[in-house]
């Protein structure tokens, strides 16, 4: 072969060499400043998968931190063990354990329901000890900037969003979210422009664009809904939004803020976590429309398969149930749930689906499983990236 028809060939290869790099530099997503990088676009859970424990938690005690919401008080259970080895006090009506951004901290969102002493009870992450309350208003819940600067209180009561010092908690400045009665879960967008609310007394959901901290609009699901936990899909491109009062799912095409699908699950859509691999999502059906339920409800778990948006399997709590808040154990064979109108806990195989209970306090909610898989957290019981 002549060097004169060599180069041709040469630039072929070089061109098909280039072509995917191109693709690649094209597909990137560009986050807002401060955020991480999206390391698989294709795939936003990509660095909360089995196996990405981070240096940071890596000698952290391992287990599940139980906040009982009667009892005032967390329950601690042994994974290994699936046995309660410690209950400590915290203030009252605690309703979630949160990550912190620098996954350092484990914070009890107690926002002392009907009353206004509120608390942030801090634990420990390494030893699992909680040191002393933050007097905070009303925090039902807490999220994270994306960048990790403040943090993000939920005051339910107030269809408010406070934006705190994220160690301190001290107050920096409010948004007040009129349109959203009972906001309450969040999850952001893939590159952190904004995040969606969802409001549980409004049967509707509230975009917020949390670079300049204002409200961009809100969607109405169904009047008579009561929308509850709400996670992104793995490319960033669709919400899935629990609803207990439609059993089932709603899927939100977050951009365009549109309802772009449904998917029916099981009886009081509730919780909702992805699988290690981000290939599935655990619904975790309570068993009841009622915001107070019966005990032994019509409780289970359905499994939707993110690629295919269908339901591949669904569990039902032998006995009656009522399966609520929780996360997937770090290396993705355990996804724990409170069992809220029950008192107990549920360790659920992510494979079969066999279950096993722990007692606990009275009405145990949005448990926190420890260590996750991650480089950071952006709030509720785990929203690990």
């Amino acid at each position: 072969m002549t060097p004169r028809n060599r180069f041709p060939r040469i630039a072929l290869l070089a061109g098909l060499c280039i072509a995917p790099l191109a693709a690649t530099a094209a597909s990137a997503i560009q986050t807002v400043p401060g955020m991480p990088p999206v390391v698989n676009p294709a795939n936003l859970y990509s660095e909360a998968g089995a196996g990405h424990i981070s240096p940071a938690v890596a000698g952290d005690l391992a287990r599940i931190y139980v906040p009982n919401l009667r009892g005032d008080s967390v329950s601690v259970i042994d994974p290994a063990t699936y046995k309660v080895v410690e209950t400590f006090k915290v203030g009252q009506s605690p309703q979630h354990v949160v990550p912190s951004y620098d996954l350092k901290t484990l914070w009890v969102t107690n926002n002392a329901e009907g009353h206004t002493d509120g608390s942030l009870t801090p634990i420990d992450a390494r030893t699992g000890k909680p040191g002393a309350a933050i007097p905070v208003d009303d925090p039902y819940n807490m999220y994270f900037t994306p960048d990790g600067k403040q943090a993000i209180v939920v005051a339910e009561a107030h269809a408010r969003l406070d934006f705190r010092n994220p160690h301190t908690m001290a107050l920096e400045s409010s948004l007040q979210v009129p349109g959203c009665k009972g906001i309450n879960h969040a999850d952001y967008s893939i590159d952190g422009r904004y995040a969606i609310f969802t409001c549980e007394f409004g049967g509707r959901l509230a975009k917020i664009d949390i670079v300049h901290r204002k409200v961009l609009g809100y969607l109405q699901l169904d009047k008579h809904g009561m929308p509850q936990d709400i996670r992104v899909s793995p490319d960033g491109k669709i919400f899935y939004v629990a609803d207990m009062m439609a059993d089932g799912v709603f899927l939100i095409d977050g951009d365009s803020f549109t309802k772009v699908g449904f998917i029916k699950t099981g009886v009081g859509t509730h919780g909702l976590y992805p699988s290690r691999d981000g290939s599935k999502l655990y619904v975790a059906n309570r068993g009841s429309n009622k915001i107070h339920g019966p005990r032994h409800g019509k409780g289970s778990v359905s499994v939707i398969d993110f690629a295919t948006r269908k339901v591949v399997a669904n569990w039902p709590v032998p006995g009656g149930g009522s399966p609520d808040m929780g996360n997937v154990s770090a290396d993705g064979k355990t996804l724990w749930l409170s069992g809220r109108f029950d008192d107990v806990v549920y360790a659920i195989d992510t494979i079969t689906g066999k279950m096993r209970k722990i007692k606990v306090g009275m009405e145990p909610h949005g448990l926190a499983v420890w260590p996750q898989p991650g480089r950071y957290s952006l709030g509720h019981t785990g929203i690990m990236r």
